[in-house]
């Protein structure tokens, strides 16, 4: 068989790897969500960069809720930080001692968290709970695209026709790692290309493989890796925007340390090489962490505190390089984990699946601080007991798409599926925001009486907009809309009967704008 034949029955050339420093590269050249970006309706020099932490990252771990740590201890004191050791934010709430780079960001105006991220019903299948992230569905609604892809597509609705062109010549997203996210899926095709380690982006960069044996087999090897690197559509631009930057930052971790270092160094020096893909995917994982979460009597230290400092230093040296080669005003950056741990820990020293979550966005043009309130810990909390969600994590995303990247509301709805709030994420949005009215301030009292049976009153202030009153139980699962619409400015009140719910505790979520307000409730028969 000759070298022609071999190639076209053996590996398509579409999907073969080219390799740039370790990484390899596949490259879905015609995909949906590629051509959206290029045939993009928004002109935009912005790009954003998402941070994938596998496994479900304990949140209540990652950032501290001083103002519940008596409950907090009551509930994990096998693996619960020591308040002396963890790095205050403000007086009640703090960060895990080995996020010390993150709380430089946080100190120089440069992060914002925002609490209890989630959504109603979650699941709790890892592989369900991150399809569901992806593709921004509901939890009993099955989607086969991605919100990013979906995004591309309404901005490029032609896409993959004729592209790459001269407009946008470089891929629309690159994703660090071996296979293509669902979040990069458009509604027909995949929108993005992989680099699956940074060992191969170097090898593209240099022009050099991976050594083959002597053989015949192996100098049929070698051929077809050699042309893997020439017939990638996008070989070219990236290589030369790899030559045009070299990362300036001398605080990444050592390699292979840290692996997430070793991706976001790659993606700084495409940023600051004129590559104008808009869309990064980078991740890290080992968040699984059923048991030895911690040292035993050093909580502050073992298998999450070495996740934590990973993040923390990839993080911030990327956010230090991207400052010295001159283009942190482009770039934000945003992490996420399909979910997060129980409130109390197992007896094998780790935690459990669990619902709602911080989640974390950086970079320079972001609003510092923190978004929401402390989660809510029982005084008696259980093995079933969940965190109740503040934000439903589609409101990120649709702030992100929105003031980020200029997206008009009608297409926000959508790429997301249907309507969701927006945060003061970014500041300086790029959408336009002068007319709109800044909400008064929601009050969402205690219902009383509580402990309540069977039923209790609640009381609550509207400032007149849209406004959204649900209760959910203790994991999670959405119970009642109690209140949806509009409601007269003013104190209003509503009575929630639990006749047919079983004894327990209960959360009462009020949302009005980007406003929310979340009050515990406990039933007793």
């Amino acid at each position: 068989m000759n070298r022609r034949n071999f190639i076209s029955k053996a590996v398509p050339v579409s999907l073969l790897p080219m390799f740039i420093g370790g990484f390899s590269v596949k490259a879905y050249g015609r995909s949906s969500f590629l051509e959206t970006l290029v045939s993009a309706a928004t002109e935009t020099d912005r790009v954003f960069v998402l941070i994938q932490l596998n496994g479900g990252n304990d949140g209540l771990n990652t950032v501290i809720p001083l103002s519940e740590y008596t409950n907090l201890a009551k509930a994990r004191a096998n693996i619960l930080i020591p308040e002396t050791k963890v790095l205050k934010m403000n007086a009640s709430t703090g960060l895990h001692p080995s996020l010390s780079g993150m709380m430089d960001l946080y100190s120089n105006g440069k992060l914002s968290v925002i609490q209890s991220v989630g959504y109603p019903n979650p699941n709790f299948s890892h592989f369900r709970a991150t399809d569901i992230w992806l593709t921004a569905s509901d939890s009993d609604q099955y989607v086969t695209n991605g919100w990013l892809g979906r995004y591309l597509n309404e901005e490029y609705p032609s896409f993959p026709n004729n592209y790459p062109n001269t407009v946008m010549p470089d891929p629309l997203a690159i994703q660090i790692g071996s296979t293509i996210s669902p979040g990069l899926q458009g509604p027909t095709v995949s929108m993005g290309m992989t680099i699956t380690d940074p060992t191969k982006f170097y090898q593209l960069v240099t022009g050099t493989v991976d050594p083959a044996p002597n053989t015949p087999a192996g100098h049929e090897l070698t051929f077809i890796r050699q042309v893997a690197q020439q017939s990638q559509q996008y070989a070219t631009v990236i290589k030369s925007a790899a030559a045009k930057a070299n990362n300036l930052s001398s605080i990444y971790p050592a390699s292979p340390d840290n692996s997430l270092g070793d991706q976001l160094k790659v993606v700084a020096r495409l940023i600051a090489g004129g590559l104008k893909t808009r869309i990064y995917v980078v991740s890290l994982g080992g968040f699984d962490t059923h048991s030895n979460q911690v040292v035993l009597g050093t909580p502050e230290t073992g298998t999450h505190a070495t996740l934590m400092n990973r993040l923390s230093k990839g993080i911030s040296a990327f956010q230090d390089d991207l400052k010295l080669l001159g283009v942190e005003d482009r770039v934000i950056g945003m992490t996420f984990s399909e979910f997060g741990r129980r409130i109390i820990s197992n007896a094998s020293g780790g935690t459990d699946h669990g619902a709602a979550a911080p989640l974390i966005v950086f970079g320079k043009k972001v609003n510092p601080g923190i978004i929401g309130s402390n989660p809510i810990i029982p005084s008696t909390a259980t093995a079933k007991d969940n965190l109740p969600m503040q934000y439903d994590f589609r409101s990120v995303y649709a702030s992100i798409l929105k003031d980020w990247f200029g997206v008009p509301q009608t297409e926000l709805e959508t790429v997301l599926l249907k309507n969701f709030q927006s945060l003061p994420i970014i500041s300086a949005p790029t959408s336009v925001r002068n007319n709109e009215i800044t909400p008064t301030e929601i009050v969402l009292y205690q219902n009383y009486p509580n402990p309540f049976n069977p039923s209790t009153r609640i009381r609550f202030t509207s400032n007149g907009e849209y406004i959204l009153l649900k209760v959910y139980d203790s994991l999670g699962r959405e119970i009642q809309t109690l209140v949806e619409g509009t409601y007269s400015s003013g104190d209003h009140e509503i009575v929630f009967n639990g006749t047919s719910l079983p004894s327990g505790t209960y959360y009462c979520r009020l949302q009005q704008g980007s406003s929310v307000q979340i009050k515990s409730m406990t039933l007793l028969k």
